[in-house]
């Protein structure tokens, strides 16, 4: 069975959601799953902003204090607990997921998509890493088993797989993606957002009749 996932590394849902699916999947152990990881922004316009964490950002966009866009978002670190992941937005730094989105292709090219989206995901929500930062970004890639050489050539050139990255999100502007993650099962059954293990195994049942 093939499972496309569209994907934001800085959608704290998509992390969510890829939990989600990896305890669904524990269901079929002799179930036979291919998955393809999808490119998609959730806002393309966003500037690498080095020294502004996630808190303070969402405060700045929408005219609130810094203590109630931690409010905002307890919910989220409660629910990110629940599937057993940490994570820290007052360490989050917000980037544009672009140059991201371009290693993981690179990484789907090496069947290494999976890996190098949970690299890139416990980066940026856990442990508070820098993907504005090039030397992050290869040192990350390279622990999800990429080659460093490579890693830099696409980061140096910004061209390569860009039209791959593109092409994921046209794809899911044609076939009506409206948020992310957005999960379809052979082409046959789609699952929006993060949705409970049940969801997804009976999604998973659904597509083997």
């Amino acid at each position: 069975m093939k499972i496309e996932i569209w994907s934001d590394i800085m959608c704290p849902f998509c992390y969510i959601g890829k939990r989600q699916l990896e305890t669904a999947l524990a269901e079929f152990p002799n179930g036979e799953f291919e998955i393809e990881w999808k490119s998609f922004q959730l806002d393309p316009t966003i500037t690498p902003q080095s020294g502004k964490d996630v808190y303070t950002f969402l405060a700045e966009r929408k005219e609130i204090s810094v203590e109630q866009s931690i409010e905002m978002h307890k919910g989220v670190v409660e629910r990110a607990k629940s599937v057993g992941l940490d994570y820290h937005f007052d360490k989050a730094i917000i980037s544009n997921s672009l140059t991201s989105h371009r290693i993981i292709q690179l990484a789907k090219t090496k069947k290494l998509g999976d890996e190098m989206e949970e690299v890139f995901f416990k980066a940026y929500f856990t442990e508070g890493r820098d993907l504005n930062n090039s030397e992050t970004l290869i040192e990350l890639a390279v622990k999800a088993g990429l080659d460093s050489n490579e890693v830099k050539e696409v980061i140096e050139n910004e061209s390569l797989f860009l039209k791959d990255v593109k092409a994921d999100i046209s794809e899911a502007q044609e076939i009506g993606v409206q948020g992310v993650p957005f999960f379809v099962f052979d082409r046959k059954y789609a699952v929006s957002g993060a949705q409970p293990v049940e969801a997804f195994v009976n999604t998973i049942r659904e597509v083997q009749k």
